[in-house]
């Protein structure tokens, strides 16, 4: 029998008496990332020039594709993660070693996943950097002091890595209240633009129309074509999938919190679907029942001031940035978590401590601030990751089949097919072939690990003394 790896033996499930209340930890924390200003603001755009955006068919069909999108991430990026979780108490870096073998799994998605999380803390830092800046000196974001949006974005990152290195139960407490800000601002925006959503037109929303097309979608995009519904579907899933991805496959960690079953379904509905409809939906309402005023863009941040005034849109514009901290402290968790795990005779001090210089160098850089090509490269890179894993709970009767030897062939292969089928169309290979990537990634991922197990092409199993089996 083959040793297991240091990294594998040293893991010990999360007893029963550990684990805390889904609403305080699972819900509240996902919650915090779904209400974060940075994904909310760009659901109308969909993280894209395209003209109109995801409400160049209409607002009520934004609306439709917005909640598919966020049950495929409960459903399809969240729930089996979660369930492994709660039946082993181990986590994600631990539970990956079924899908790619106790080497295979110290990179994927072990390690890989905590190296990920710097790029998701950076891109936090420079847009919360960012916010705090402009209101600080009442300027545009494109006038801002780049020494001030700098200083506030290190600062702010440096803090959150400490916070998540503390672990699950001060990230729960920060993102237990800070989210209170983003509903505060979310209600009033649907209280003072829902009246005029009666009165939205597509065909306006769409700035380069010709005969009523949506420049950019796929086909033609003329409106209400299902050429034109398919590239708006397409649109909104990727962006909402590719910004939620590794949220999902970490579904494991919080999962290992959950005391059963029924905790697990319920903090993902109410933190993942539940918020992500809630936010996105008064997104779009806000961007569609604002049309003609002036200063209104897709983005919904940079349109508070037009929406509530100079004053009070600069007040939210703050509290917004402040409350983008539990996001950052969620990010610094999990790749705190990954590195304890797969490195665990390093300090996490140090581990975590490189990481967040990287997120530091991130941010001086100006990388950070791409953060539409960040989701697009996370959801391909994790798509076919939860495909997999879903294809080997199913396989070995909706429960963890324990650590495998080596590199589990079957998990390396249908993870750089989907890798390749997510990753292409952000370089603009088979951009319009390959429909919302993130969703074909994790497919490709399912269907090729299942059939590459069935035709024999995963490793042996180990045996692990200390794991359990709910």
């Amino acid at each position: 029998m083959s040793q297991l790896p240091d990294y594998v033996a040293s893991a010990q499930p999360n007893p029963q008496e550990n684990r805390a209340p889904w609403l305080t930890t699972t819900a509240a924390t996902y919650a915090g990332i779904m209400l974060w200003f940075v994904f909310w603001q760009d659901v109308p755009t969909g993280g894209t020039l395209i003209a109109g955006g995801t409400l160049s068919q209409g607002l009520l069909f934004a609306l439709g594709a917005l909640v598919v999108a966020a049950f495929i991430c409960y459903f399809c990026f969240y729930h089996v993660p979660g369930m492994l979780g709660m039946k082993t108490g181990l986590p994600l870096y631990i539970v990956g070693t079924s899908t790619y073998g106790v080497q295979g799994g110290f990179l994927m998605p072990g390690f890989l996943m905590g190296c990920l999380q710097f790029g998701w803390l950076s891109v936090n830092g420079y847009f919360a950097g960012l916010g705090l800046a402009c209101i600080i000196q009442g300027l545009p974001a494109s006038e801002v002091s780049w020494a001030l949006h700098m200083g506030i974005g290190i600062i702010w990152s440096v803090v959150a890595a400490f916070v998540g290195l503390k672990g699950i139960k001060y990230v729960g407490m920060v993102a237990s209240y800070m989210p209170i800000i983003p509903v505060v601002v979310l209600l009033y925006l649907l209280f003072k633009t829902i009246g005029g959503v009666f009165h939205f037109d597509p065909v306006t929303a769409v700035s380069a129309v010709e005969g009523g097309k949506a420049v950019g979608l796929y086909g033609d995009g003329t409106l209400g074509s299902f050429a034109g519904q398919l590239g708006v579907l397409s649109l909104m899933c990727a962006y909402v999938v590719g910004f939620f991805a590794t949220a999902g496959a970490a579904g494991c960690d919080f999962g290992s919190n959950n005391k059963d079953r029924t905790a697990v379904i319920l903090g993902g509905l109410v933190g993942i679907a539940g918020a992500t409809i809630f936010t996105g939906a008064i997104a779009l309402i806000a961007i569609a029942g604002s049309q003609g005023t002036e200063g209104i863009t897709l983005n919904l941040y940079n349109s508070l001031k037009a929406i509530t005034g100079d004053k009070l849109g600069s007040l939210f514009m703050l509290l917004l940035a402040i409350a983008a901290f539990p996001s950052a402290c969620f990010s610094s968790l999990i790749a705190a978590n990954s590195f304890k795990t797969t490195l665990p005779k390093t300090n996490p001090i140090i581990s975590c401590g490189i990481g967040t210089a990287v997120a530091c160098v991130l941010i001086l850089t100006g990388l950070a601030g791409k953060a539409g090509t960040v989701f697009g490269f996370i959801g391909a890179s994790f798509g076919p990751v939860c495909g997999a894993m879903m294809a080997d709970y199913l396989l070995a009767g909706k429960k963890w089949a324990g650590p495998r030897e080596g590199w589990n062939l079957a998990g390396w292969i249908s993870w750089g097919v989907g890798f390749f089928v997510g990753g292409a169309p952000i370089v603009g290979v088979l951009a319009k072939v390959i429909p919302c990537p993130p969703v074909s990634a994790f497919v490709v991922g399912f269907v090729l690990y299942y059939i590459l197990a069935k035709a024999g092409l995963e490793s042996k199993k180990l045996d692990m003394p200390q794991r359990i089996d709910n």
